[in-house]
């Protein structure tokens, strides 16, 4: 008995598109699992026939531990190892259990069919993400290969970038890539007419944005009409200096407290695709203004905690970089936030009132770290003539945990 899993990329051409490996390890098979489409491109075989349960990835561990000790096979769609089950069952099942015989990707046969390259393409699944995830990737002149969730999403992505102001851009929808009923429609997002496609179907975007559409860049510093704010805003220039003080790197974990309009975790998140970030603010209203902004911004994965620090923040993972925007001189924030940041890790809190600022001091005659007063002015006029109007500068404390061996 073995307790090797096999998992077999399979595309829309079903049997006829497998190799002769991939042939002979499902004929090999005692269970055969996978979607109840999936199982019925494969010729009958003697295995036991296994469709997903549905929810799906809570039922895995007890479903393999039922199976263990015989020949398991599971089918995935395409390449198993790019958004795909077989990452999912790496993860469950450890390296050593796992082998795959991957088909190629809806991603590579898109290209293949519109003549793009692949190392230029971004792409972005929304088969179980919120479909604002591809705003992050719209940019004049960018091409961007988006994998549906199902038949509706093509009509969605055209409606998001109409409204975002880049309607002129090419919609090019690829159905049931390598089946005999391929089907390819093309138009603009802003005259799309199709409400449903196939449910089977990559959606390729040319992005061009219409006259007078601002461009959002991919640098820390997005200009403050970009976000929707009652005022609590940690304003652009501020925010760009902090953001580079929060130093983040891709896949760490931000907090985010006194959150405000979420600028300094949304621009965390904008950095890399796998950074992650929870904003936790008090005020019911501005935490509902953060996920609005999270999702026009591209980042809709931002989790939103409501509630007041440093309550609000028992249970959190973890964080690599903290960023005290509000909160400072409430009791225990400051200590809960140094308490569960990683060694390494970076706390930067800002302070704009007297009250603030001593607090920072205070911390930074403890712990140590650099203190930075900022002063922006921005010209204004004044009367018939341009001057300085200056903001309200700000004190920005930074802080790195030590490592363990260096307590």
């Amino acid at each position: 008995m073995s307790d090797l899993v096999m998992v077999v990329g399979i595309g829309a051409d079903g049997w006829a598109g497998l190799s002769a490996a991939a042939r002979r390890e499902l004929h090999a098979a005692e269970v055969l699992m996978g979607s109840a489409r999936q199982l019925a491109l494969v010729p009958e075989p003697t295995a036991e026939r296994v469709a997903w349960p549905s929810p799906m990835l809570p039922a895995l561990p007890a479903l393999f531990a039922s199976h263990r000790g015989r020949r398991v096979c599971v089918l995935a769609s395409g390449d198993p190892m790019f958004h795909g089950i077989g990452t999912t069952l790496v993860r469950l099942l450890g390296t050593d259990r796992v082998r795959v015989l991957p088909h190629p990707s809806s991603a590579s046969l898109a290209c293949a069919r519109l003549g793009w390259a692949v190392d230029r393409v971004e792409v972005v699944s929304v088969v179980t993400r919120p479909v604002e995830s591809v705003h992050a990737a719209v940019h004049e002149g960018r091409r961007v290969l988006v994998l549906s969730a199902d038949g509706r999403t093509p009509a969605r992505v055209a409606a998001l970038l109409a409204a975002r102001g880049y309607g002129g851009s090419t919609m090019t929808v690829l159905e049931r890539l390598g089946a005999a009923e391929e089907r390819v429609i093309s138009g603009t997002a802003g005259g799309w007419s199709l409400p449903v496609a196939h449910d089977l179907n990559v959606v390729a975007l040319e992005c061009r944005a219409d006259a007078g559409t601002v461009p959002l860049p991919c640098v820390p510093g997005l200009p403050d009409e970009a976000f929707e704010h009652d005022g609590q805003l940690t304003k652009r220039e501020v925010r760009a200096v902090t953001l580079s003080r929060l130093a983040p790197v891709p896949g760490e974990l931000l907090w985010d407290v006194g959150a405000g309009a979420g600028s300094i975790a949304i621009e965390w998140m904008r950095g890399h695709p796998a950074n992650r970030a929870v904003a936790v603010e008090s005020h019911p209203e501005r935490a509902a203004r953060i996920s609005r902004n999270a999702a026009g911004l591209g980042v809709p994965g931002l989790n939103v905690v409501t509630g007041p620090a440093p309550a609000a923040l028992a249970g959190l993972e973890p964080p690599e970089a903290v960023f005290i925007g509000g909160g400072v001189t409430v009791p225990g924030v400051v200590e809960e936030c140094w308490e569960a940041l990683r060694p390494g890790g970076r706390l930067v809190a800002n302070a704009v009132t007297v009250e603030s600022e001593a607090v920072l001091a205070s911390w930074h005659g403890e712990l140590g770290g650099d203190l930075v007063r900022l002063a922006v002015s921005r010209a204004a006029p004044v009367g018939g003539f341009t001057g300085w109007r200056p903001m309200m500068p700000v004190t920005t404390w930074t802080a790195i945990k030590p490592m363990e061996d260096e307590r």
